[in-house]
């Protein structure tokens, strides 16, 4: 076996001092300016659908099925058109002869 390795020692960091809160702010309390009791607002509502992973998943396949089918008739609008452009070719240069 060869010699090891020796490592430097890791230099000590210096402790940071964050002073605390000297004196809590002092409020002030106002008298309201009019003698309105606004009643409280309602408590918020809990969606309707719960988001789980299940939920997530099936809008994962579908967004994968509906990319799939886009991509499908791009493939068959591309092969279309050539199969057009093959045949007016074929047709045309038949008109010549």
């Amino acid at each position: 076996m060869g010699p090891r390795a020796s490592y430097p020692e890791a230099p000590t960091l210096p402790t940071v001092h964050v002073p605390g809160p000297t004196a809590p702010a002092a409020q002030h309390h106002h008298a309201p300016a009019c003698a309105c009791q606004n009643t409280p607002a309602p408590a918020p509502r809990t969606p309707l659908l719960g988001l789980n992973a299940g939920t997530v998943g099936a809008v994962v396949t579908v967004g994968i099925v509906l990319t799939a089918l886009l991509a499908a008739v791009a493939v068959t609008a591309i092969s279309v058109t050539v199969a057009a452009v093959v045949m007016r070719s074929l047709l045309t240069s038949q008109r010549r002869r």
